[in-house]
């Protein structure tokens, strides 16, 4: 399916989701899809909540409350599941983007995979990998936020995710898998095969806006040029 026209359900975990962020996170989600389902999940009776009221009709999410009935524990995990899975049985969309940091979210991940529903999850650098391995795809929102506007906190963290080194393993692995005859890869298999292995696999979080960037900095590859019919569809290959 052309993705342009895949239909997307976006559901946030609004008790552990950064609300000014959402605009960020609707436009990530949209990359994938039309987000046709926009859910926000929490108590809507706490204090807590009250940052997310003033965007929901502005960004068009619908509020969804659960109360929480036990002092200490979180239902809206259950809620967004539960919710989640009702949307799977009624095949109302062809793809998922869970928004939380939480690894309560793992097996949702998993169940709605085995599906061969497309999954992607969006959260902090902290959330557990096996959270971040149940996804196809999932973005650290530390690379969404603006550099600019991140609080001092934040910004040293971001840098020091940029300095962490590159998982060259990783990516002769992806390259192995994307070579042709010519042992040349196409860019664009290279990003999905990378993707695969990593799902939390960002050119963001290395300081490149794209993966075309990010391997002309690889001291061990070149990228080649191959325009057909107007359209270039840069190749990788090792020096």
């Amino acid at each position: 399916m052309d993705i342009k026209n895949q239909k997307i359900a976006l559901l946030v975990d609004g008790d552990n989701a950064q609300a000014k962020l959402i605009d960020l996170i609707l436009e990530e989600a949209s990359k994938y899809g039309k987000v046709t389902i926009r859910r926000v999940y929490g108590d809507w009776t706490t204090q807590h909540m009250n940052h997310w009221k003033s965007l929901l009709n502005e960004m068009a999410f619908n509020p969804i409350q659960k109360f929480s009935y036990t002092t200490g524990k979180n239902s809206t995990d259950s809620a967004l599941i539960i919710d989640a899975m009702d949307i799977l049985h009624d095949n109302l969309v062809d793809g998922f983007c869970i928004v939380s940091s939480d690894s309560d979210y793992t097996g949702l991940a998993k169940r709605i995979r085995e599906d061969g529903i497309f999954v992607m999850g969006i959260g902090e650098q902290k959330t557990p990998n096996a959270f971040v391995k149940s996804c196809e795809i999932f973005t650290y929102v530390e690379n969404l936020e603006p550099k600019a506007e991140m609080p001092a906190k934040k910004e040293a963290e971001k840098k020091q995710v940029e300095k962490a080194p590159i998982n060259i393993k990783l990516i002769n692995k992806a390259y192995d898998m994307s070579i042709n005859e010519s042992n040349e890869a196409y860019i664009s298999t290279l990003g999905i095969n990378l993707r695969k292995l990593d799902p939390s696999f960002d050119v963001r979080t290395y300081g490149c806006k794209t993966l075309t960037q990010f391997f002309s900095k690889l001291r061990n590859f070149v990228v080649v040029d191959n325009v057909v019919n107007g359209l270039n569809n840069p190749l990788v290959k090792k020096k």
